[in-house]
């Protein structure tokens, strides 16, 4: 079988994702406040709303610069009745709660002029029964013309807290779209191709319950509106079925959080399992996928990672400066930046905390200096990946990542104590400085010792004369 020719947008690689819940980020407009919002601050529950909208994300554009990241990942931005909008209700207009579509246009504006582009949320596996065609359905029954958009089992339709027709994981209030029916599929290819001439690309929900026919169909109408458009899936476990070349040009690495929670904070793997456990997840995928994965520690649906790490920096350090060096764009989940807590949903979801004499400043200064060395070292944003150390008993993890004459070392220290280890460097490499203290070392004939301080790293990134 001849296989697929694949081509991923070159953007991603160059990107540090963050990741935006807008009705916690920020409230920039008090006038488009849902009825009931609640005071800023406050701990969210499952049907609270809090204000954050559009207007908001572009106040606070300068944070995300002033942190260095330069892609933006939102949840659900259109019409829905939830905070969250999964139960979308209407696919062409912007959440009132939000804005309009002229406020998302000059978002959008906004951000190209700062350089940071735009992946929205796709819901299309399911809407809201709030949606045009099952109100329908519910007032005519199967005389709707809709009614095959739907798989429902007896007419009349009921109630959502009886639901006799399919819907996502047994949630009356999100019936299932029929995506295999060419009228819902020709639907939801018109509100892609009218977003995707704004946005950069979408990422995509719960697509393991939508068939691969549907996806190829779908890569192959966004690619042709615009061949840049990145395609991303949450899949969180082995998504090489989609990564094939034909369908997503990454998902959300949730293998790569539940490995580095396993190393760093819950001490369930040594450095070895580590190492393979990462290498497992890259062998899953081609070299071109691996490149254009969503390295994330937490998102939406996770429990915060600094509260998995009750709390010890050390662990959640550790894990920053590994996604920030790693093969893969890192995401950071909004907040996580400035050491926001918080358990499983709704509790990972408060609302951004704004007062800086509240941040973890530490944390934040981290997340801006690693952001600053992934920027400033094209082998860490696209070289491969190859493993110098897993050192069970010292607990130390090196690696290198190259690209022709660019190269970037990284030591990693699980340990609470100094540690020294032997790297294999390129032989023509005579110096190395490390990015965090300025420390030099000299290798001798590709070989150096390094010393590593307790719960910290070495980061060295260099290029080398080719003349």
């Amino acid at each position: 079988m001849a296989q697929n020719i694949v081509v991923v947008p070159d953007w991603v690689k160059e990107s540090i994702f963050y990741q935006i819940f807008p009705d916690r980020f920020e409230n920039g407009d008090t006038a488009n406040d849902p009825p009931q919002t609640e005071q800023w601050g406050k701990l969210p529950k499952g049907n609270s709303f809090f204000g954050g909208d559009l207007q908001g994300i572009i106040n606070r554009l300068g944070h995300l610069k002033r942190l260095g990241v330069n892609a933006i990942y939102l949840n659900p931005i259109f019409a829905a009745t939830t905070n969250h909008k999964y139960n979308t209700t209407d696919y062409s207009i912007i959440d009132p709660a939000f804005g309009t579509n002229e406020l998302f246009d000059k978002f959008i504006v906004q951000c190209r002029a700062n350089d940071i582009k735009v992946v929205i949320d796709g819901v299309f596996n399911h809407v809201g029964t709030e949606h045009f065609a099952f109100k329908d359905v519910k007032e005519k029954g199967k005389d709707s013309p809709y009614a095959s958009w739907f798989n429902i089992y007896s007419f009349p339709v009921s109630s959502p807290k009886t639901p006799n027709y399919e819907c996502w994981w047994g949630y009356g209030s999100l019936p299932k779209l029929m995506v295999q029916n060419p009228e819902v599929k020709k639907y939801i290819f018109e509100v892609t191709k009218h977003w995707s001439d704004r946005v950069d690309g979408w990422r995509l929900d719960v697509p393991n319950e939508i068939p691969h026919e549907f996806w190829k169909e779908f890569r192959t109408v966004m690619k042709s509106r615009n061949p840049g458009c990145y395609i991303v899936g949450e899949i969180w476990d082995d998504a090489s079925a989609w990564l094939q070349g034909d369908e997503f040009d990454g998902v959300m690495n949730y293998r790569f959080r539940e490995a580095c929670l396993d190393y760093f904070v819950y001490d369930k793997i040594q450095t070895e399992e580590f190492d393979k456990r990462l290498e497992t997840i890259r062998s899953s995928y081609n070299r071109f996928h691996n490149l254009t994965m969503l390295n994330l520690l937490g998102s939406h649906d996770t429990e915060r990672y600094l509260t998995l790490a009750q709390g010890e920096y050390w662990r959640m350090k550790l894990s920053v400066i590994l996604q920030m060096t790693y093969v893969g764009a890192p995401m950071v989940y909004y907040g996580d930046e400035i050491g926001m807590e918080g358990g499983k949903d709704p509790d990972c979801r408060r609302t951004m905390i704004w007062d800086e004499k509240k941040w973890d400043n530490e944390l934040f200064s981290l997340y801006q200096q690693m952001i600053r060395i992934r920027k400033k070292s094209i082998a860490l944003r696209r070289g491969q990946f190859k493993t110098l150390v897993a050192d069970n008993h010292r607990k130390v993890f090196a690696f290198e990542r190259h690209l022709n004459a660019h190269f970037a070392y990284v030591a990693i220290n699980r340990r609470d104590k100094l540690m020294s280890i032997e790297l294999k460097v390129n032989p023509q490499i005579r110096e190395l400085r490390d990015e965090f203290t300025d420390k030099v070392y000299t290798p001798v004939e590709g070989n150096v010792i390094i010393d590593i301080p307790g719960h910290t790293a070495r980061i060295f990134v260099m290029t080398i004369d080719e003349d």
